[in-house]
């Protein structure tokens, strides 16, 4: 226990100081031999490096056109409005990344003479599952500091970060030049590949007569054995899973327009087939309906006595690929989020312009040219709306909380009206997605619930595979898959709107450019609030500098609220920077073009 304290302490002053990157304090090396006889101790290395995952929930929301903050010293408020630098970067994965992929670097190198168990075929079970576990993390590390800090540097060239798979001791070389783009995705998939090679595509305890799979059936075939390493007791572990994802979401990533600037079709169709990976393991051999996308996916967040509060042996909902581990008893999300009235903070204030991008029940835009078509009425601008709408916003009338008592949000109402206290709404709306209704956050009686946090949806990848799949054959065509971009767009709508038939999806399907908004903005509905609106804007090249606005709504006086707050992008930033600290350090890192 002492030695796996000193470790992830060593580990923290790491992460603590940009001259100690990529060396380990004393207390770790001193006895790293340790290790080959400690099999907890080995295993610290990987379990840091879990432990500094970025969060699924990072609030960038405040930086779009999807949310502010009444958090004046928001660092995501600051960025968006003008002090986003090389040397001030609230995005900054730099340390992080690299600081954990040096120990993931660190056990690899050394994980084949530890000894895991006491039987043969245990401790080589262990080891390859272990191994297979640091190499999928090296590959997410890779994603979120590629994701975070490629561009395009001042010579043309489009560059990804240094590749390091090997520990960097106190006599190696830290002065390392920046990996192109594309042979950072190459490292990615290798390590994905070796993630995969070493995993089981999910953990599960074998039953009855089953037999051991492939490839661990050439280690043991007695099932005892197996489950020991690979069944329940590794639940929410690094799986096979999670290596197709991480491909698909880099993928993605590489076909995007940002960084696929000559669109080559290639890179959509690896995208969608990737992608295509995870929806087929998710209908399963019998073809679940709808593509096996998950009936209740859209509440994810609050599917709480059959599946959060009832949920066991660190299993997953339907919804979820991967998680964080059950935060018992907890509120923090609700403390933060819920309005005033609910004694919380109301951090989260959506726009209107996301408002806005909620279409009719029927599934027509409120903007849609023939308004006989939509039953848009601005005059009852909540009525007749898609449900997710009412699910995940809180607008003037809405009802959120223990009771569902009624929230108004106008300028003229009491504490939870626009500016009517600092932890009032800017825009006159706030967030309900992400938050259970049974918490109380009264001090008097205050009652927290459970709370599951994602780090991979099944959602995200079906539109992961709708985006890509219509840039590589269109709105319907299949490549060599069972489903389109349209039949996944219709069985993500047909879940959230109710509606069998859907006369604008099929306006849509026409026009591979009309699918393509269509596909964006089901993506920024279904997804809101999780995270990805900075990044889907910023690799697609959209426009970062749309004014927030919000609706100040007092009785039936509805008065547009047209600069809630102006951004403040300039066109060289849809690429992060290279830590200004690190160019001070080291002469081969190139930075991005644009920043200083």
């Amino acid at each position: 226990m002492k030695k796996n304290i000193l470790f992830i302490l060593a580990f923290a002053l790491i992460l603590s100081s940009c001259e100690d990157l990529f060396t380990p304090a004393p207390e770790n090396l001193k006895n790293l031999e340790q290790m080959y006889t400690d099999a907890g101790y080995a295993q610290g290395f990987i379990i840091t490096a879990y432990r500094y995952i970025p969060t699924y929930y990072d609030n960038s929301e405040y930086a779009t056109d999807d949310a502010v903050t009444n958090q004046k010293s928001n660092s995501f408020l600051k960025m968006a409005t003008g002090t986003w630098a090389s040397s001030n970067n609230p995005l900054d994965q730099w340390s992080n990344g690299f600081g954990a992929i040096q120990y993931l670097n660190l056990f690899l190198q050394n994980a084949d003479s530890v000894t895991w168990a006491a039987d043969p075929a245990a401790n080589k079970l262990f080891n390859m599952r272990m191994k297979g576990e640091a190499y999928g993390l090296r590959a997410l590390y890779m994603y979120y500091l590629l994701r975070n800090h490629a561009g395009f540097t001042n010579d043309g060239q489009l560059m990804g970060v240094p590749i390091i798979t090997k520990f960097l001791g106190i006599h190696d070389d830290y002065n390392l030049p920046r990996g192109t783009f594309g042979a950072c995705v190459k490292q990615i998939y290798q390590d994905l590949d070796s993630a995969e090679r070493n995993l089981p595509v999910e953990y599960a305890d074998l039953k009855g007569t089953a037999a051991v799979p492939a490839p661990f059936n050439s280690i043991t075939t007695t099932q005892s054995v197996y489950n020991r390493v690979m069944g329940q007791y590794a639940l929410q572990l690094f799986n096979g899973l999670c290596a197709r994802a991480y491909r698909a979401r880099t993928a993605l990533l590489a076909a995007s327009p940002a960084f696929n600037t000559s669109n080559s079709i290639q890179a959509w169709t690896d995208a969608a087939d990737y992608a295509a990976k995870l929806i087929d393991y998710k209908r399963g051999s019998a073809g679940a309906p709808d593509w096996g996308l998950a009936a209740n996916g859209v509440t994810y967040y609050a599917n709480t006595s059959n599946e959060i509060d009832g949920i066991s042996n660190a299993a997953n909902p339907p919804e979820i690929i991967w998680r964080e581990n059950i935060a018992t008893n907890n509120k923090d999300q609700e403390s933060q989020n819920f309005p005033p009235s609910l004694f919380g903070n109301g951090y989260m204030n959506p726009t209107q312009n996301l408002v806005d991008a909620f279409p009719m029940a029927n599934g027509y835009p409120i903007d849609y040219t023939d308004q006989a078509k939509s039953g848009y009425n601005a005059s009852s601008p909540y009525s007749g709306r898609d449900p997710r709408l009412a699910k995940y916003i809180v607008y003037n009338g809405n009802t959120e909380g223990v009771g569902s008592p009624v929230i108004y949000t106008g300028s003229a109402s009491g504490k939870d009206g626009i500016g009517v206290k600092e932890t009032s709404t800017r825009t006159g709306y706030y967030m309900k997605k992400r938050l259970r209704m049974d918490v109380n956050c009264n001090s008097v009686s205050s009652t927290g619930k459970n709370h599951i946090n994602p780090r991979l949806r099944y959602t995200e990848m079906y539109l992961n595979y709708a985006e890509a799949a219509n840039e590589a054959w269109g709105p319907k065509g299949t490549g060599t898959h069972a489903y389109s971009a349209y039949d996944i767009v219709k069985a993500i709508r047909k879940r959230a709107l109710g509606i069998i038939t859907d006369p604008y999806l099929d306006e849509c399907a026409a026009s591979p450019d009309k699918m393509r908004a269509l596909i964006r903005n089901e993506r920024r509905l279904e997804l809101c609030f999780e995270s990805f609106r900075f990044w889907d804007l910023r690799r697609w090249k959209a426009n970062l500098t749309e004014t927030a606005r919000g609706m100040n709504v007092n009785g039936n006086v509805y008065t547009p609220l047209n600069n809630v707050e102006v951004r403040s992008y300039q066109d060289y930033m849809y690429y992060g920077p290279v830590p200004y600290s690190e160019l001070l350090k080291y002469n081969k890192l190139v930075q991005n073009k644009g920043w200083k």
